[in-house]
């Protein structure tokens, strides 16, 4: 079962333009920021270091490039989930279009499209 909304995701051109404008302007906090080495950076902000749910800064032109079908124009949706396995062997028996679950540094991911092909992403967070 999805327990909340974790992060937002947002394709950005330039993420250190993004976030100088999330932290200088709009007040937001740099809870963290992570490169797995292979040109795949993100850093998450949030209004404060207790925030439930945080925006993660992609670079919209790695992300292209990874994922073409991917709709980069708006901002994606991360759930968060105790029980990945469970969850995405429950999408799948209801014939939705589920990814396979992939490792990423923070936890373990899948995603799952609507009707209308809309694609959603599920973290269990690594504790």
């Amino acid at each position: 079962m999805i327990h909340k909304v974790g992060q937002i995701m947002l394709y950005v051109n330039d993420q250190d333009d993004a976030v100088k404008f999330w932290t200088e302007k709009a007040g937001f906090t740099v809870i963290s920021e992570e490169d797995n080495g292979q040109g795949m950076r993100w850093i998450e902000v949030a209004p404060t270091k207790e925030s439930e749910t945080s925006i993660i800064l992609h670079n919209k032109e790695f992300v292209a490039n990874m994922s073409p079908g991917l709709n980069l124009g708006t901002p994606s949706l991360m759930f968060f989930t105790e029980n990945l396995d469970q969850l995405h062997h429950d999408l799948s028996n209801k014939d939705i279009i589920v990814g396979e679950i992939v490792n990423m540094p923070a936890g373990r991911v899948f995603n799952f499209a609507d009707s209308e092909e809309n694609y959603f992403a599920v973290m269990e967070k690594n504790k």
